[in-house]
């Protein structure tokens, strides 16, 4: 590329071409699109639209078409798009002070702290970024606390894509590519008998998932985790309960793990947990948090004040607005019509977490549910996965549920 056409390049970015108000939807879009394939690493698979402005469980797009959101973020924007009450939050804080490290002390990080101790009935808290970081921090509490290294995970877990999550995310191309890793022994999911025979006084923790996301909204007998409790308690490995999908109201309850009544040695969460910012923490009990000495681990940005104040004025408005119990409502409901109005080979979940498993192809029912201003998830070639924001109404369920059945009535 010539040094000109560089500079007509950034002039691009930058708007000097054509301002906004210049350039029609599609245009911007395109615009957009070229840029991306130039400018990022192309490590994404994305949908051909670009997204403007959200508010509750909708949408825009750059021509101002509506959809109704039932990705949410992938399962981030629990409190819906542009929340106004974390908007304002936001807004007041970013005024007052955005971020200091963790070499000072802040009021938000361990307000939130303390919330986070009385809803989980956890002990302590680590910040991070991410769910994949929370993750990575679990991990190496259990190493320290055990003096063990190896990891027991299910069949179709994801806990994602660093180096140290990535060896307990099952699927074989995240991990073929990076291997050597510290790779777990996978078991298969809600199977107690396979958790005897894994788990064992090598084992440093077993990681599950209370409900399996990426792997296709897979929901175990209440039985399961109660089973991989004990087998832990038995060998002295630490269980990590995976939460980053399932926390803060997602399947009908604060955490998934109050389905099965039990207590991790540690959990993980990141997703809902900020109002849509970028947020990771791992919780765990004071019994095995001792081990972790200064400097063990850290996160720059983990708990800064911004997306702490974020976190808390999140889980104002789902308390204030009882979303936790609206997630169970509406999430019976959306299973209920589906079940109704779809020929599904299965519907499952647990609250606003919904799988449905289809004998079409779930990719090209996502792209034509797009084309009529629906939004969905596909997790493989025949299961969609629906995890709206947890403000969705009856009326946005419907028109949803009533396009995937005109989809689905017309190949």
């Amino acid at each position: 590329m010539t040094q000109s056409q560089s500079d007509e390049k950034m002039e691009m970015a930058r708007g000097k071409v054509k301002s906004k108000a210049e350039l029609s939807g599609s245009e911007r879009t395109a615009r957009i699109v070229e840029l991306e394939r130039e400018s990022v690493i192309q490590t994404y698979t994305r949908q051909p639209i670009l997204l403007v402005k959200g508010a509750g469980a909708k949408v825009w797009d750059a021509s101002g078409k509506v959809y109704l959101d039932f990705v949410a973020g992938v399962a981030v924007n629990t409190v819906g798009h542009c929340h106004p009450s974390v908007v304002e939050v936001i807004k007041r804080q970013a005024a007052e002070l955005i971020h200091t490290s963790n070499l000072y002390y802040t009021e938000n990080q361990v307000f939130l702290a303390e919330e986070l101790k009385t809803l989980t009935g956890m002990d302590r808290a680590f910040y991070c970024n991410s769910g994949a970081e929370s993750v990575e921090a679990a991990l190496k509490l259990a190493r320290r606390a055990t003096g063990r290294s190896e990891i027991v995970a299910a069949v179709n877990s994801f806990h994602g894509r660093t180096l140290g999550s990535l060896g307990a995310t099952h699927k074989p191309v995240y991990r073929e590519p990076f291997r050597p890793l510290n790779e777990a022994d996978f078991v298969p999911f809600d199977d107690p008998e396979a958790l005897k025979s894994a788990v064992s006084k090598e084992t440093s923790a077993l990681i599950l998932e209370p409900v399996q996301g990426e792997g296709g909204v897979n929901v175990p007998d209440p039985g399961y985790l109660r089973a991989a409790r004990q087998i832990c308690d038995d060998c002295g490995a630490l269980l990590i309960l995976d939460e980053v999908q399932t926390g803060f109201g997602r399947t009908g309850k604060w955490f998934g793990k109050e389905h099965s009544g039990i207590m991790p040695d540690a959990m993980t969460l990141a997703k809902g947990i900020a109002g849509g910012l970028p947020m990771g923490a791992m919780l765990a009990a004071e019994s095995v948090t001792d081990v972790f000495q200064k400097g063990d681990h850290a996160s720059t940005f983990g708990g800064g004040p911004l997306v702490s104040a974020a976190a808390l004025a999140s889980i104002g408005a789902i308390k204030r607005e009882r979303l936790v119990e609206r997630s169970e409502q509406m999430g019976a409901y959306l299973r209920s019509r589906l079940v109704e109005e779809i020929d599904a080979l299965e519907v499952r979940g647990l609250g606003l977490m919904v799988g449905v498993e289809l004998e079409a192809s779930c990719p090209e029912i996502v792209n034509r549910a797009r084309e009529r201003g629906v939004l969905l998830n596909a997790t493989s070639e025949h299961v969609l996965r629906m995890v709206p924001p947890l403000v969705v109404g009856k009326e946005e369920i419907d028109r949803v549920v009533k396009v995937l059945a005109e989809i689905l009535e017309k190949p």
